[in-house]
């Protein structure tokens, strides 16, 4: 495919293809699967592109980057909650969206699956993470990453300087998942204060309550940091 030799030119894989079953893993979703993703997913493995852009794969390191993980399902949800409640726009019927990657500043980028039965012609969405704005791309996930990161095309909900600077890829590495520990971004980890997310979140410029349930996308990005920030 041109998109993904044009991606592995710019951003050259860390190793060896990673072994997918993709039978199980459509099967599992009920629906089939981009032919472009299949083959970044197999070339890439589960990681990060330019340290920002995190897409979902079947060998996530947490349950919450897993493609099959419960995350895609509670996005849908929330944007059909937000779209029911008139929160913020959402252009297409959420029931077509489905989450494929997350930003480091918790924008979701995800296909819009749409004719259902060809998972080829999907184009990808990307919506701002605490605002009404929206970005389509009428391409593949393959071809988006490419036109991004080579700064061929300038997303106005992502920093201007993603496509400025050299490609990279950083594999992600598993997180051991207890047996038993129940779903959530921080499952498998020592308990952590919430307080000090909250510090964190807020000097970042989140919302986040004073009291109460932290929301879901501030403790994915609190997770995500880097070890000095």
């Amino acid at each position: 495919m041109a998109a993904m030799t044009a991606l592995t030119t710019l951003c050259p894989p860390p190793g060896p293809t990673t072994d997918i079953r993709w039978e199980t893993v459509e099967a599992t979703l009920g629906m089939p699967l981009p032919q472009d993703y299949k083959e970044l997913a197999g070339r890439y493995g589960p990681g990060v592109f330019n340290g920002f852009v995190h897409v979902y794969h079947p060998h996530g390191a947490t349950e919450y980057a897993d493609l099959t993980g419960p995350m895609p399902g509670r996005i849908r949800a929330q944007l059909s909650k937000d779209r029911a409640q008139g929160t913020h726009p959402v252009p297409y019927d959420p029931e077509t969206l489905f989450a494929c990657a997350v930003t480091d500043n918790g924008e979701y980028l995800f296909w819009i699956t749409d004719p259902a039965g060809d998972p080829d012609r999907w184009r990808i969405a990307v919506n701002q993470a605490r605002g009404p704005d929206w970005f389509t791309y009428d391409g593949t996930l393959t071809a988006f990453l490419t036109a991004v990161l080579g700064g061929r095309i300038e997303v106005p909900l992502f920093p201007a300087s993603l496509g400025g600077t050299p490609a990279g890829f950083a594999p992600a590495h598993p997180v051991p998942r207890q047996p038993g520990a129940l779903p959530g971004p921080l499952a498998g980890h020592r308990p952590v204060d919430t307080g000090s997310i909250r510090s964190w979140a807020r000097a970042r410029g989140y919302d986040v309550p004073p009291r109460g349930r932290v929301p879901l996308e501030v403790r994915e990005a609190w997770e995500r940091r880097s070890p000095k920030g």
